[in-house]
């Protein structure tokens, strides 16, 4: 498996992707080709993919940032293919996100998952995130 943030976008990360994001969240619309590449030339934002061959198993996005405290990282949308789970492909992808972010000199990284995600949620504690009591809102405007 060969992990890495993709440079380049193309149609079979397109496909890949569309093939994906449904695995995530059925109501989302996957990014086409011409987001894509607007998404990976986009400066403090990398997508990362899990590769086996020219198969995508994997992909998360991770958006570094600066605030008036420091810089902090966000990951989103982590979504291992049902066919390739259980093989550490979530596993591979966020360490390689969290060695980004570290690069970047995040002080921080965060993310959200359902509670019925009880795999990712095990990930993400034995990774060493902590669950942080705090209201989460949003705006759909």
């Amino acid at each position: 498996m060969n992990v890495g943030r993709v440079t380049e976008a193309d149609a079979s990360l397109a496909e890949a992707v569309a093939r994906l994001v449904p695995q995530l969240s059925p109501k989302r619309r996957p990014a086409g080709l011409a987001e894509l590449v607007e998404l990976v030339a986009t400066p403090g934002t990398s997508l990362v993919v899990a590769r086996d061959g020219d198969a995508v198993l994997g992909m998360l996005t991770l958006i570094v940032y600066r605030v008036p405290t420091g810089i902090r990282a966000w990951i989103h949308d982590v979504v291992v293919d049902e066919t390739a789970r259980g093989r550490g492909v979530g596993e591979a992808l966020a360490k390689e996100a969290l060695r980004l972010a570290e690069s970047a000199g995040a002080i921080s990284v965060e993310l959200t998952t359902r509670q019925e995600r009880e795999a990712a949620n095990r990930l993400y504690r034995r990774l060493g995130f902590e669950q942080r009591e705090t209201n989460v809102y949003v705006w759909r405007g």
